[in-house]
């Protein structure tokens, strides 16, 4: 079995992740190639598009003009795909039929009312742009009322298994409010024939991988382990796919595409690149926070927080080395005592003063969008550089604001999924960043 070094696997994601090398084009480029973005809030999705060279506005015009399509993919979060891939994934989400499990149906709705909304969903949709409210109120009298209820849920997981059939989507939202639509497709694939195009593209950017990871990516592990097995030997025995080991010949066998291992193979390993990237990047939720070889078990809880929430990272060559606050390249957690190189530090810090629209010192300026919509307003923070003689020095009121913004973002990502917990941990930092600049401003008044 090939051994591949680890450090030439990463070099070579890094290029395919277009982190390295030439840059994408346009966002429905990065959402093909990365199976798509994560986009419980769409500003997600905007930055991780933007760190990898379209402009984040590239992605609204997409979801406009029908290349991008937004809707609950991957691991049952929503998700910026490319519209013409999306059948695909959700032809291997639909396959597993998780909402026919047992403690599903205990928790949400049985597999029959699931049916019936099913073969309701198209009508009450008819081509339209409804709003959750209104797709209810056109189902409702055709469903029990506690089903009814469950509908109108802001986690909206009863709808989740009509989006993974491939029977509606997300809308342009209204008034801040989400709206679902009919899809731009007449069916699904066959999962098998998906399967033989899905899993050669994963490997591709996030391998080589094992089964296991693949599907823990997929659907947190809930595909049929027979499915799972067979869809990957078809592909070893169609000669599209090569088991190999990574680091050592020791360990569960990966899998990675057979196009692929002479450069795995002879491909070089680059200098040690500095990234700063977005929170929920596909560079750690594609393999996931549980590998080693892209973020260290011991720092996995710094990254992967409290209800799902996946921290923004700095990464040297392809390894996550701490964490930094989305706002100010400045405000950086690393993992270890280590100096970064200044001229590294400097290009990112004027790359994220791109994509977030803040002056070049990369202190302030605008952070993540409030409502999660793709035409929502950003918030600011205060650009105007402090003189000599402020009582409290740009740093604090930067830290201070990014605080408060971090919050708001916290608080608009949980409103986004119906996340009370993570609402509530957003809503405490913004309260504690806004207390700190109050006192601060109360230190002002006392000095001048």
């Amino acid at each position: 079995m090939t051994v591949l070094r680890p450090g030439r696997v990463l070099a070579r994601r890094a290029a395919r992740h277009f982190l390295a090398g030439p840059r994408a084009a346009r966002a429905v480029d990065v959402a093909a190639r990365l199976l798509g973005l994560q986009a419980q809030v769409v500003a997600a999705a905007e930055q991780a598009v933007a760190v990898r060279g379209p402009a984040a506005t590239d992605v609204r015009d997409g979801l406009a003009h029908g290349s991008l399509v937004r809707t609950w993919s991957a691991r049952g979060t929503l998700h910026v795909l490319d519209t013409r891939q999306a059948p695909d994934v959700l032809a291997l989400l639909a396959a597993a039929r998780t909402w026919e499990k047992g403690a599903w149906q205990r928790e949400f709705a049985t597999a029959a009312e699931i049916a019936r909304l099913a073969e309701l969903v198209g009508g009450a949709l008819a081509g339209e742009v409804l709003t959750r409210d209104e797709l209810v109120a056109r189902l409702a009298p055709h469903v029990s009322g506690e089903l009814a209820t469950r509908l109108s849920s802001g986690w909206g997981t009863v709808l989740k298994p009509l989006a993974w059939q491939g029977l509606l989507v997300n809308g342009a939202p209204r008034g801040g409010r989400p709206t679902f639509t009919t899809p731009p497709w007449d069916a699904l694939p066959d999962p098998d024939d998906a399967a033989r195009r899905v899993i050669p593209a994963y490997l591709d950017v996030y391998g080589p991988a094992s089964p296991a990871t693949f599907d823990a990516w997929l659907l947190r592990g809930g595909t049929r382990r027979a499915t799972l097995r067979r869809w990957f030997a078809d592909l070893v025995d169609a000669g599209t796919v090569t088991p190999v080991a990574v680091g050592s010949a020791e360990g569960e066998p990966r899998y990675a595409r057979t196009a692929d291992l002479d450069d795995l193979t002879d491909g070089p390993v680059p200098p040690d690149h500095l990234r700063f990237l977005p929170a929920f990047d596909p560079w750690v939720l594609g393999p996931g926070t549980r590998d080693t070889e892209v973020l260290a078990a011991e720092h996995r809880g710094r990254v992967s927080r409290t209800a799902g929430w996946i921290s923004p990272v700095v990464v040297r060559a392809g390894r996550v080395i701490g964490t930094w606050s989305g706002v100010d390249v400045h405000d950086v957690e690393l993992f270890h005592d280590t100096d970064l190189p200044e001229a590294e530090v400097a290009a990112e810090r004027e790359r994220w003063a791109r994509v977030l629209g803040t002056p070049p010192d990369g202190r302030g300026g605008s952070g993540w969008t409030g409502s999660g919509t793709p035409g929502a307003e950003r918030v600011e923070t205060d650009p105007t550089p402090s003189t000599e003689g402020d009582a409290m020095s740009g740093a604090d009121k930067a830290e201070n604001k990014g605080e408060e913004l971090k919050g708001k973002v916290k608080e608009s990502a949980g409103s986004a999924v119906g996340n009370e917990s993570l609402e509530a941990e957003g809503k405490a930092d913004q309260t504690k960043g806004s207390l700190k600049q109050a006192g601060e401003k109360v230190k002002d008044v006392f000095k001048s």
